[in-house]
């Protein structure tokens, strides 16, 4: 698979949605997290992140301009040990609890759907990475080209990821209308540069008008370290 450089990807596509990158960093001991939202509507942008310990969850920015929360208050960053799990809905709890009970990644998502949002039916992107050996696993869960009547899940595990390598999923392949869903294989990516270069690179190359949120986490593999990185939109 061909590397793409993923600020370029993210400058060159209005709305890819919710993001999720996992991968190991270039200096080899270094595992790297970033979860990003983006919004149309102002529901969907009146939101930040706000850190709960290792964990992170998103809030209403205006409470008081707050209309559903079921789809988008949810915690996207769970800690179990030494995995960390990022999701874009409230199946990160639905793989927290099973993880917990010594139940696989796999089998919890098993469990769960596509969004209920039509026309878009949202998929639900997922991942999981592990400090100590840098292994991770990507997964969406989507319609069949927007029809409710057909799931399909896709799982896909990376063991003993090579330095400066990681993957990006993201829900939806561009602005449309049905938006449609991300397709194909995670995206191979290069991840390098310390956290905040890293960080600013993401955020910056995000569509500003339908930029939301960012969260990034870098976690020594050898002794556990974590620099955890939040830009809110809203302030």
């Amino acid at each position: 698979m061909k590397k793409i450089d993923i600020f370029t990807e993210l400058k060159e596509n209005s709305y890819p949605g919710r993001g999720i990158i996992l991968g190991k960093h270039s200096d080899n001991n270094t595992v790297v997290i970033a979860y990003f939202i983006m919004g149309r509507s102002e529901n969907s942008r009146n939101r930040v992140f706000t850190l709960e310990g290792q964990n992170m969850k998103t809030e209403a920015f205006d409470p008081a301009k707050l209309v559903d929360p079921s789809l988008i208050i949810y915690y996207p960053i769970r800690t179990l040990n030494d995995v960390t799990v990022v999701t874009n809905g409230d199946q990160t709890d639905t793989v927290y609890d099973a993880l917990k009970c010594g139940n696989t990644f796999e089998g919890a998502l098993r469990t769960r759907t596509f969004e209920p949002d039509p026309d878009n039916y949202t998929p639900r992107i997922s991942g999981m990475i592990n400090r100590h050996t840098g292994d991770y696993k990507l997964s969406i869960l989507k319609s069949a080209n927007n029809n409710p009547a057909s799931t399909q899940r896709f799982f896909y595990e990376y063991n003993s990821p090579l330095a400066s390598e990681g993957h990006f999923i993201h829900t939806y392949e561009c602005d449309g209308n049905p938006i449609p869903s991300f397709s194909g294989e995670p995206k191979l990516i290069t991840i390098d540069g310390d956290i905040d270069e890293f960080t600013n690179n993401l955020w910056n190359s995000l569509n500003e008008d339908n930029k939301v949120s960012l969260f990034t986490r870098f976690i020594d593999m050898k002794t556990g370290k974590e620099e955890t990185r939040v830009i809110n939109k809203n302030k």
